[in-house]
């Protein structure tokens, strides 16, 4: 993963994006607790910093943190991965979780973090920028519709996680795929 400088958006003062560093597995963490509690879904986290740590920062990270700071207090995230088009045969930035601080909202910290990350999708050559909202956040529904970004009315997400996940797994073997 290359390291990308620390960037001053010139429309928020005080504002600064920087990539998150392994020492900032706790900061990641809290706020990963913060946007649960926000999102009504605190029961889910099972996140800790050496497992933060472990899967950002190790050998092969899984995925990449923006931290979002204002004269250097911690303001927001953001943790997003490559994903691949397979019909436009280019890359894509996907973003997992994007999460400002109440205490800082309604400053322009969100829409300079999606600049940013499509700023970065573009230098990598990506042909998309995706993320996925909860349906009863309406305030950031309109606030990615102001922004130009559309809804994919036709598509739904799936997940296989937890029993799912392991029962399907085990049917490895049995005809069913590549083993």
């Amino acid at each position: 993963m290359e390291r990308r400088p620390e960037a001053r958006p010139a429309d928020v003062p005080g504002l600064t994006l920087r990539t998150a560093r392994p020492d900032d597995a706790a900061l990641v963490l809290e706020l990963i607790r913060e946007l649960a509690e926000f999102e009504r879904l605190a029961h889910e986290v099972s996140a800790d910093a050496a497992a933060l740590r472990r899967h950002l920062f190790g050998e092969s990270p899984g995925a990449e943190v923006l931290i979002a700071e204002v004269d250097g207090a911690p303001a927001g995230f953001a943790l997003f991965f490559p994903t691949f088009s397979t019909f436009r045969a280019r890359p894509g930035l996907y973003l997992e979780d994007l999460f400002i601080r109440p205490a800082f909202r309604g400053r322009g910290i969100g829409r300079s973090v999606l600049a940013h990350l499509a700023g970065l999708a573009l230098a990598r050559g990506c042909g998309r920028f995706e993320w996925s909202v909860l349906d009863w956040n309406e305030r950031a529904i309109a606030f990615y519709r102001r922004l130009g970004a559309r809804p994919m009315a036709d598509w739904t997400v799936y997940r296989l996680d937890g029993e799912g996940l392991e029962t399907l797994a085990r049917t490895r073997g049995m005809g069913l795929g590549p083993e």
